[in-house]
């Protein structure tokens, strides 16, 4: 039976390709995504990748928005390694505040005082990239402190510190499967991540009771965003990425998409992929 169990684990692995873009199950989920965005006034970007299979479906998916906030989850994940490797701790003393108490309020309430404290500390906005290069996570720019960018002039179409919706996934793929952290870092961060206190009206807006989220939120004038973690009730986990910008209400079609795609993906049965003793996650390319 075991051995049973390893070949067809094999099978599902040879078969399944890393990075399983506009997958003909989530065609439809796709095809209604563009529908619902083609609809808004505001220039939308959505990302979501099945943790399991590695399927994802996108809009606007290679566009490149505005981070804001969201660059936030780099700006923790980054220290939390240096704290695995022992060049850091959550002890330290940062600006009169300990280390860890800067991460509670970088994600849970979006302190950007807190977080150019840690950006500092880390050696600033180049070394962050540095880390993010080195860990093959294409897409993303991280060109500024968080005062320097709200004090210069901004453009919503400006490629400095933006993301691509797939860009912005892969990151939170890498997370999620280990990656780039260790488990108990990871899950110290997905704690974070599930009692952020903002954006209330965005991803979490219209999603069932109860569902479990783990985000980080984006604002900036004319510009909202919000990614991170759904987890469905058969267990599937999602790493999804929205970006708003321009006229509109956006929290609220941000909020429209988040439901789009929990019900889209509820609407597909969970894959062979997703059933077989696999590893958590497995890595794509965009």
């Amino acid at each position: 039976m075991r051995i049973h169990l390893v070949l067809l684990w094999l099978l599902a692995l040879l078969a399944q390709p890393a990075f399983a873009a506009n997958s003909q199950r989530l065609q439809p989920l796709e095809q209604e995504l563009a529908w619902l965005i083609s609809g808004k006034s505001a220039n939308l970007g959505v990302a979501a990748l099945d943790l399991s299979t590695g399927e994802v479906v996108s809009v606007n998916g290679h566009d490149a928005f505005p981070m804001a906030s969201t660059v936030k989850v780099a700006v923790a994940a980054n220290y939390l390694a240096q704290v695995e490797f022992g060049r850091r701790s959550l002890d330290d003393r940062i600006g009169g505040r300990s280390a860890a108490s800067l991460l509670d309020a970088m994600i849970t309430r979006s302190d950007n005082h807190a977080t150019d404290l840690l950006i500092r500390n880390l050696g600033g906005p180049s070394m962050i990239q540095s880390w993010l290069m080195q860990h093959k996570v294409e897409g993303i720019r991280f060109d500024r402190t968080i005062a320097r960018l709200l004090a210069d002039r901004r453009d919503l179409w400006d490629v400095r510190d933006s993301s691509t919706p797939i860009a912005m996934v892969q990151l939170l793929q890498k997370l999620d499967s280990g990656k780039l952290l260790k488990p108990t870092s990871r899950s110290y961060l997905l704690d974070l991540m599930g009692r952020c206190a903002t954006g209330k009206n965005r991803m979490r807006a219209l999603l069932p009771y109860g569902t479990r989220v783990e985000h980080k939120t984006g604002t900036l004038n004319n510009y909202t965003s919000d990614v991170g973690f759904i987890t469905l009730p058969d267990g599937r986990r999602l790493a999804v990425a929205f970006f708003a910008r321009g006229s509109g209400d956006r929290p609220r079609a941000i909020a429209e998409a988040a439901r789009k795609i929990y019900d889209g993906f509820m609407a597909v049965p969970r894959s062979i992929y997703s059933t077989i003793a696999a590893p958590a996650a497995t890595a794509f390319q965009p």
